[in-house]
């Protein structure tokens, strides 16, 4: 009986290494007929003359892909890929092999997950993965160390991504239209940000930790539900403060090179360039009176005597009058704390740009990030390196 035993267990064993092997090659077959398959995706109209133009950008975003047909992988010379608006779940693993890439666009597609593959793209400076269904980023992408750029809109985070931190030299997080509530508090160890979008989301407060982000140039909070605003003067670097649609009637106290955008900010920016006209004025003729001073002549500026003493008791009214509504504007736009605002003569760097895709979104360019220009049905442009999603239609 042992020995009937052992023959069926031996049997047994035969069988089941048979099927094993029978198993194997069943998965080998089945995954052949699928590369296949994937290879004869047919293509629309003019896409293998994109293939084979050798040009470093390819787009073939809204050809109404479900996979990615795998000759784009072996195209090695490609700089950068628009796969936008197609219906893309993932990626081959092939795609690994395109380390020429600079830029990856995958805006409106299916992905829930980042592709592992796009993680393995050192080289990568911009990727954009906006409208998808991702609810958090994958710990490989680490990998991304030469990442500027990344736009995650309009998907499913409801809490910050830490995985960031580890991105260098990340400059511009477009992080709009999600479900974030609160920022963390180590958000201050992204030294190289400048631009944070983050309109859209679900903030009650405003985030204390961005009064320490002293590197954030572009500032977006539009479309939340926060009711007061701290004073933003410390951010000394900031040049675009957007709050539309909270609910607050008036800007929070921001320094004089600061575009604000938001309810009330039209009245207050009246106000600040009329102050600023007047220093300027009050500046040339003191200017004016100074080298009469040396010149050894009594001052005389639009033909009235200004050692005069009428003229001086008609200023001393005048000065009176302006000096009070004068007043009354540095309470309101000043803190306690702060100091004499002063003049901004730099130019502005921030550009809008044209409209693109369904998101009904708008380009917003600055220093050094940029996104490029390829023919699609919504455009990408190339620019400078700080860019803007503006939303101008979303917030209507």
């Amino acid at each position: 009986m042992g020995n009937s035993s052992g023959k069926e267990e031996g049997a047994e064993g035969a069988e089941g290494a048979d099927g094993e092997e029978e198993k194997d090659g069943e998965d080998e077959i089945p995954e052949k007929k699928k590369e296949e398959k994937e290879e004869e995706v047919e293509l629309p109209l003019g896409v293998e003359e994109l293939f084979e133009s050798g040009d470093p950008v390819l787009d073939i975003s809204y050809k109404k892909f479900k996979r990615l047909p795998l000759r784009v992988c072996s195209l090695l010379h490609l700089e950068k890929l628009y796969l936008c608006g197609n219906s893309l779940r993932n990626l081959p693993d092939s795609l690994s092999q395109l380390q020429g890439l600079r830029t990856l666009a995958l805006d409106f597609n299916k992905m829930e997950d980042v592709p592992p593959a796009v993680c393995e793209l050192r080289n990568l400076t911009r990727l954009y993965l906006g409208s998808n269904r991702l609810m958090n980023l994958p710990a490989e992408v680490k990998n991304l160390q030469n990442l500027r750029c990344l736009w995650v809109e309009s998907n499913y985070f409801q809490r910050f991504p830490r995985e960031l931190y580890d991105l260098p030299n990340l400059k511009s997080l477009q992080i709009g239209d999600n479900r974030l509530k609160t920022l963390p508090p180590d958000l201050v160890r992204m030294e190289a940000l400048r631009g944070l979008w983050l309109y859209g989301n679900r903030f009650e407060t405003f985030p204390k930790v961005l009064l320490k982000m002293e590197g954030l140039e572009i500032l977006d909070m539009d479309r939340n539900k926060i009711s007061e605003f701290p004073s933003l003067r410390r951010l000394h670097a900031l040049r675009l403060f957007s709050y539309d649609h909270n609910p607050v009637e008036a800007p929070p106290p921001v320094r004089e090179e600061v575009l604000v955008v938001g309810e009330g900010a039209a009245e207050f920016l009246e106000i600040r360039e009329a102050r600023i006209e007047r220093r300027r004025k009050a500046a040339e003729e003191e200017a004016e009176l100074a080298l009469a001073a040396e010149a050894g002549e009594e001052p005389v500026i639009h033909g009235i005597l200004k050692n005069s003493n009428a003229n001086k008791s008609e200023m001393a009214e005048e000065t009176d009058g302006n000096g009070e509504m004068e007043r009354e504007e540095e309470e309101m736009l000043e803190e306690e704390d702060g100091g004499p605002l002063v003049d901004y003569q730099e130019e502005s760097q921030f550009e809008t740009q044209d409209m693109y895709g369904d998101g009904d979104m708008m380009e917003f360019e600055g220093d050094e990030l940029e996104y490029d220009t390829v023919q699609m049905d919504y455009e990408y442009e190339e620019g400078p390196e700080l860019e803007e999603v503006g939303r101008q239609e979303q917030r209507a």
